[in-house]
């Protein structure tokens, strides 16, 4: 998977100065759009046309230095519309605009080309296996909310807090079927996983129960699930469980993921100090 997906960031580089095919990139990388974009972002830590975005504002940094051609050519090169777009495109990644960064010959930002590696640290906490699972629907309270790809999600955490305990309550009695309990999940996630794109975020139960008055649903269609536990110190065994999913499990297993909610299940220790975790990923077998 990762020599694939390399072959891809070849394939990205090589055409920064032409319309990028996500398509294409996804057929180079032998796996589904939605799955190269969330296995992109994981690893690299950013969306992937915001990487494309920044490579081609660092070679166009470069020739504004250089100096050899004219501002809007450049920006033309580079798949912006007008100078102004472009100008202020690059006065966004480098705190300066190119009129003045070629006066000037200031210092600019780069972004270095990538390439994963697979490092496989044996963590020895995760654990998992592969459900088909029938079609369920989640009941309980939703709230909009923005993605948050680094700490806490405060707009969820918000949230959460001003739920009624009695409500609460009253769903989780409506529990019957894995993952039991009272869930987190999240649905409807902009393709891009851009930091502060919007998301449906549901708290409740898997279930198939009539809903309760005053409650929402989200019916999720029967499909394939991988589902990984943990246990260890809160929060830190939660986000050690998504990175070992992404760089660990999701390169060296035939699976991808699926369009589909993510759903995690924590129970925390009395002293909230430790964390048992599971975490649902919608997803089918790949290709090759």
């Amino acid at each position: 998977m990762l020599e694939r997906l390399n072959q891809a960031l070849e394939h990205i580089e090589g055409h920064l100065d032409q319309d990028l095919d996500v398509k294409e990139l996804a057929r180079i990388a032998a796996t589904s759009e939605h799955h190269l974009r969330r296995m992109f972002s994981a690893l690299a830590g950013m969306p992937l046309l915001e990487y494309v975005r920044r490579r081609r504002l660092t070679l166009a940094g470069a020739e504004v230095l250089a100096g050899r051609e004219t501002l809007l050519e450049i920006a033309v090169r580079y798949g912006y519309g007008s100078g102004e777009a472009f100008a202020r495109a690059f006065r966004a990644m480098h705190g300066i605009g190119p009129g003045e960064a070629r006066r000037t010959g200031a210092a600019l930002t780069s972004q270095s080309r990538m390439a994963f590696r697979l490092t496989v640290e044996g963590s020895s906490s995760m654990r998992y296996r592969v459900v088909d699972k029938a079609d369920f629907t989640v009941v309980g309270l939703k709230t909009r909310v923005p993605l948050v790809h680094a700490g806490p999600n405060q707009a969820i955490m918000d949230f959460v807090r001003g739920i009624d305990p009695q409500t609460l309550e009253r769903l989780e009695k409506l529990s019957d079927q894995e993952p039991h309990g009272i869930v987190a999940v999240c649905d409807g996630m902009d393709p891009s996983r851009a930091e502060g794109t919007v998301l449906d975020y549901h708290h409740g139960v898997i279930t198939s129960a009539v809903a309760l008055e005053g409650t929402t649903t989200l019916a999720v269609p029967a499909g394939t699930w991988a589902v990984f536990t943990t246990s260890g110190p809160a929060p830190q065994a939660i986000q050690e469980l998504w990175r070992d999913v992404f760089t660990e499990w999701f390169p060296s297993n035939p699976y991808r993921t699926r369009t589909g909610p993510e759903i995690l299940r924590t129970r925390l220790s009395p002293q909230k100090t430790e964390v048992d975790a599971e975490l649902w990923l919608a997803v089918e077998a790949e290709h090759c």
